[in-house]
C-alpha cells in the first residue's frame, strides 16, 4: 500500500506581494523537502494573497501572477524542492477573464492547473464580480496516488467537484482554502470535510490561509480526515505552521477521464511516472515549533481563546503589514478601551502601544485612577492631557453651555481631535475601543470616539467584551502574570461621562437584553414579528430597532475592524443609509 507523506503548509500571506509571498512557499517548501513530504499544499490564492478583491480585475496584476507562477517552480526546484510536488493557489487570467486558480508544481515545471469552479457571493465573498468558473478537474498520479484538487467552495458545495472526483476515482483529495474565522466555525468545517472525504470516497488534506487582512482573519486549523471520516491531523489554530503527516493509501489504479457532475475530469502522469509508490522516507522528520510530525491531532481553543486568538492576530497583521510600528488610543478607565489596549498589548508588545486618558470636568476619579492602573498593569506607554480646557473654547464660542448632546459631544470631538494630532505628530495608529453593541444603536460620537484607523473590538457584542475581560485576567492568574484588565473597570457600571452622574443605561435598554435583540436583529435577520415570538417586549424592539436602522450612515464612517462574527458590520450586513422601509409593531 503506497504510503504518502503530506505536508501541509499553512502559511500567512500579503495581498499583493507576489515576491514576498514567493520567497514563503519557497522557505516553507524547504522545511516541507527536509521532513521528506512528498507533496506539499499551500492554500488558497497564497502567491497573491486572498482576498484580491479588484485587484483581480487589473490585467497588470492578474498577468504578474500569471508570470511569477514559472518562475516560483524553477525556484523550487533550485532550492532542492524539485520532487516536492508543490500546489499553489495564484490568480490567472484568460479570455473569460480572471480566474482563481491552482497550479502544481513539480521539477521546475507547471505540471496542472485547475480553475476554481464555485464562486461563492454571499457573506464576505464577491467572486462572482472577480472570477471566471471553472469547467474541469485535473487528477495528478504521483508515487502511483491519483490525486485531486477541490479549492476552498468546491469542497462546501454538495454535488459538484467533489462528487465529480468520487466518480471518476482518485485517492486523496487536496483542497487549498481561504476560509476566513468567525466563531465556532470549526462546528461546521470539520463536519463538512469529513462528509466530502466520505462522497470522494478518498482522504481529504484540507490546508486553510492564516492571518489578518484588513477586517478578516483566517484561523488556518488546517487539517486531514480519513476516508472513513475520521480526524487523522489538525494543525494549530491562529500560527503558521506545517503539518506533517503520512497516509497509507490504497492505490486505485484509476483511469477513468471524461464529464462528471458536469466537470471534465484530465488525468496527468507526472514525468518519469511509475504504476508504484515510493517508499516513505526511512527516518522521521526533523521537528521543530513549527513542524508536527506522524499523525498529529491538535486540540481545538476554547471558545474565549480563539476569539481573544483572533483579535489579537487580526490587529498585529493590520498593523504589520500597513507598515506600522504603534498604536495609541485613548484610555477612559472603561472596559472598551481596557480591551482594546490589553488586545495590544498582546498583539505589538507593551513598547508599541500608547494610551491618553483625556479627562474632562465630568471625569470621575476612578477613571482616571483605572486609566492609570490599566497602563501600569500592561506595561504600556501612558500620558495624561486634560480636555477640560479645550473643551471650553468651543462651548464658550458656540454658546453650547447647557445645550444637551451638542455640548456632550464636543468633549468626544476633542478628544477624537486630540488622538489624530498626536498620531500625525508621533506616527501612531489610531485605535477606536468601540464594540459591536454600540455600533449597531449608534452609542457613539461620529469624528469623536469612532476615529482611528483600526477598531479591534467592533465586531465584539458589549456583553462579550465583560467575557473576554474576565477570561483575559483568569489566563493571566493561570501563568503567576499580573492580569492585565483593572477589576474596577470590570464591574463598574459603564458611562460615557458626558454630563453629571451619566450611565450608558440612561440612554439603551441593559446590555444583557439588548444583545439578546441585537442577536436576533441583526446575525439572525430576524423581523418584528420573530422578536416578538421570542419573547421580547414590543416597546422594547420598536426602540432598538428604531436604533439600529438610523445608524447606518455612522456604520458607514466607522474604522475596519476584526470579524469574529457570522454577520459583521460592513463586510456582512450591507444596508442602504437612505432606507425608507421601517418595520413597526403592527398589534
Amino acid at each position: 500500500m503506497p504510503r504518502l507523506r503530506i505536508a501541509l503548509a499553512q502559511v500567512n500571506t500579503t495581498v499583493g506581494d507576489l515576491a514576498g509571498n514567493a520567497d514563503r512557499t519557497v522557505a516553507w517548501a524547504r522545511e516541507a523537502a527536509a521532513a521528506g513530504a512528498h507533496l506539499a499544499v499551500f492554500p488558497e490564492m497564497s502567491l497573491t494573497g486572498y482576498p484580491v478583491e479588484d485587484l483581480a480585475l487589473r490585467t497588470a496584476f492578474s498577468s504578474a501572477s500569471a508570470e511569477a507562477l514559472p518562475r516560483l517552480a524553477t525556484r523550487l526546484a533550485d532550492q532542492g524542492c524539485g520532487e516536492l510536488l508543490t500546489w499553489v493557489g495564484y490568480l490567472d487570467a484568460d479570455d473569460a477573464g480572471p480566474r482563481n486558480a491552482v497550479a502544481a508544481l513539480y521539477r521546475g515545471e507547471v505540471v496542472a492547473t485547475q480553475y476554481k469552479h464555485h464562486l461563492p457571493n454571499y457573506g464576505v465573498f464577491d467572486e462572482r464580480r472577480h472570477f471566471a468558473p471553472g469547467t474541469a478537474l485535473d487528477v495528478v498520479r504521483a508515487h502511483g496516488v491519483d490525486i485531486g484538487v477541490v479549492v476552498c467552495e468546491d469542497l462546501w458545495q454538495e454535488g459538484g467537484p467533489v462528487t465529480a472526483l468520487g466518480g471518476a476515482g482518485v485517492d486523496v483529495v487536496v483542497s487549498p482554502n481561504a476560509s476566513p474565522y468567525e466563531r465556532s466555525k470549526d462546528d461546521v468545517r470539520l463536519p463538512l470535510v469529513a462528509r466530502r472525504a466520505a462522497e470522494a470516497g478518498a482522504p481529504v488534506v484540507y490546508t486553510n490561509l492564516v492571518g489578518g487582512q484588513d477586517d478578516l482573519v483566517f484561523d488556518g486549523d488546517s487539517i486531514v480526515v480519513g476516508a472513513d471520516g475520521s480526524l487523522l491531523a489538525r494543525a494549530p489554530q491562529f500560527t503558521e505552521h506545517l503539518l506533517v503527516t503520512d497516509l497509507d493509501v490504497p492505490a486505485g489504479g484509476h483511469t477513468a477521464e471524461g464529464t462528471f457532475a458536469g466537470l471534465a475530469v484530465r488525468r496527468r502522469v507526472l514525468p518519469g511516472e511509475a504504476a508504484t509508490s515510493a517508499p516513505a522516507p526511512a527516518s522521521a522528520p526533523e521537528t521543530g515549533p513549527r513542524v508536527a510530525a506522524g499523525s498529529v491531532v491538535g486540540e481545538p481553543l476554547s471558545d474565549e481563546a480563539e476569539v481573544w486568538s483572533a483579535l489579537v492576530l487580526g490587529l498585529r497583521d493590520y498593523v504589520a503589514k500597513n507598515n506600522f510600528g504603534s498604536v495609541l488610543l485613548g484610555l477612559s478607565g472603561g472596559i472598551d478601551s481596557a480591551v482594546s489596549a490589553a488586545l495590544a498589548v498582546d498583539a505589538l508588545g507593551a513598547d508599541a502601544v500608547y494610551g491618553v486618558s483625556m479627562p474632562s470636568k465630568y471625569s470621575s476619579q476612578h477613571s482616571r485612577t483605572d486609566a492609570a492602573e490599566l497602563a501600569r498593569r500592561t506595561g504600556c506607554h501612558y500620558r495624561e492631557e486634560p480636555v477640560e480646557a479645550m473643551v471650553a473654547l468651543y462651548v464658550d464660542q458656540l454658546g453650547l453651555a447647557g445645550s444637551g448632546l451638542a455640548e456632550e459631544n464636543i468633549q468626544a470631538r476633542v478628544r477624537g481631535m486630540l488622538l489624530m494630532a498626536l498620531s500625525n505628530l508621533e506616527g501612531h495608529l489610531v485605535l477606536a475601543p468601540g464594540n459591536k453593541t454600540e455600533l449597531a444603536v449608534g452609542y457613539s460620537t461620529i469624528y469623536g470616539d469612532a476615529v482611528g484607523g483600526f477598531a479591534p473590538i467592533k465586531d465584539v457584542f458589549k456583553t462579550q467584551v465583560w467575557e473576554l475581560a474576565r477570561w483575559r485576567n483568569a489566563e493571566a492568574d493561570k501563568r503567576g502574570e499580573t492580569p492585565p484588565i483593572p477589576p474596577n473597570s470590570i464591574d463598574k457600571a459603564p458611562s460615557a461621562e458626558l454630563r453629571p452622574g451619566q450611565l450608558d443605561t440612561d440612554s439603551l435598554p441593559d446590555y444583557a437584553l439588548l444583545d439578546d435583540i441585537l442577536d436576533d436583529y441583526v446575525e439572525g435577520d430576524r423581523g418584528f414579528a420573530d422578536l416578538l415570538d421570542a419573547g421580547f417586549d414590543a416597546e422594547v424592539i420598536d426602540r432598538v430597532v428604531r436604533m439600529v436602522d438610523r445608524a447606518e450612515y455612522k456604520r458607514r464612517q466607522y474604522p475596519p475592524g476584526t470579524k469574529i462574527t457570522f454577520k459583521a458590520f460592513g463586510r456582512d450586513r450591507r444596508l442602504p443609509m437612505t432606507n425608507a422601509w421601517r418595520e413597526r409593531h403592527r398589534g
